[in-house]
């Protein structure tokens, strides 16, 4: 049976191929009624969302975001919800941060043309539409041109962070985002962590002296050993163990539907609860 929750989404304005609008549909569709709107550091989705939200009088839509910044061999995604997403300081640091994601997918571009698979700079903007261009457009490029059977392999193949055609951006320091949400009202949230275990040791008390509140337990394809573990880190740094499909809707053998995860109600509640506290509800 579904999860009444999902905390993890994506829209046509970052990776995801459902426009707000049809998201949140979707998601309600499948007996989801709190969602999360996460796009990849761009908020434009939210207005959307929220105006389809309001068609459905018991979904409650948290507007939110998904930030990635890097430690040492690995990247590291945060989820923000509740955020004051129209703060203008805000969405200056995000404008700064797209910008570099542009000028990292076309180095990504001219890499691939070198390494024998060429794909079309325009069509990659052309699949980004209105939202921000990231490595999916251009997996889904490569699919396009025959280089690839799927956005999978062409992660792994070309776009994972240790293939050869990935390329740095700029990124912001794990806690200069954890703050940088906490200042906009966002309660701060550690996404996907199961390949950041031989470091959550170091990582979790930094981000914690920072200001994060949760990570994520119940995600996508984790198997109920590897969310039993998660839950002992949570536990441990008292941590919500919140969790989202990740939905982008690409398919793929670890592609989940919204809602398609064994979040439970308890911890989402602590989080509605932490987010009225705060008065973001």
């Amino acid at each position: 049976m579904p999860s009444r929750a999902d905390l993890h989404t994506h829209s046509t304005y970052s990776d995801g191929v459902l426009t707000p609008r049809q998201l949140v549909d979707y998601a309600y569709s499948r007996g989801v009624r709190i969602l999360a709107l996460t796009d990849h550091d761009i908020t434009d989705g939210i207005p959307e969302a929220l105006e389809a939200a309001r068609a459905y009088p018991d979904l409650l839509l948290i507007p939110g975001i998904e930030m990635s910044t890097d430690v040492p061999g690995n990247e590291v995604h945060i989820l923000g919800y509740f955020i004051d997403w129209q703060d203008a300081g805000f969405q200056e640091v995000l404008a700064r941060l797209r910008d570099s994601r542009v000028d990292r997918a076309r180095r990504m571009v001219e890499k691939l043309a070198r390494l024998g698979a060429p794909v079309s700079w325009e069509r990659v903007l052309e699949l980004a539409g209105e939202g921000a261009v990231g490595r999916p457009h251009i997996a889904q490029a490569l699919v396009e041109a025959g280089h690839v059977a799927s956005v999978n392999e062409a992660f792994e193949r070309y776009l994972g962070r240790n293939a050869p055609a990935y390329v740095e951006r700029e990124k912001m320091t794990l806690p200069e985002v954890v703050e940088l949400l906490g200042r906009v009202g966002g309660l701060a949230v550690l996404a996907h962590p199961r390949e950041l275990e031989p470091d959550l040791d170091r990582l979790l008390p930094e981000l914690r002296a920072a200001g994060l509140v949760g990570m994520e337990v119940y995600y996508q394809d984790y198997a109920p050993e590897e969310i039993e573990r998660l839950l002992g880190w949570a536990r441990r740094f008292d941590l919500l163990p919140l969790g989202g499909s990740d939905y982008h809707g690409l398919g793929g053998p670890h592609q989940r539907e919204p809602g398609d995860i064994p979040l439970p109600d308890e911890p989402v509640q602590r989080l509605l609860e932490l987010a009225a506290v705060r008065g973001r509800v």
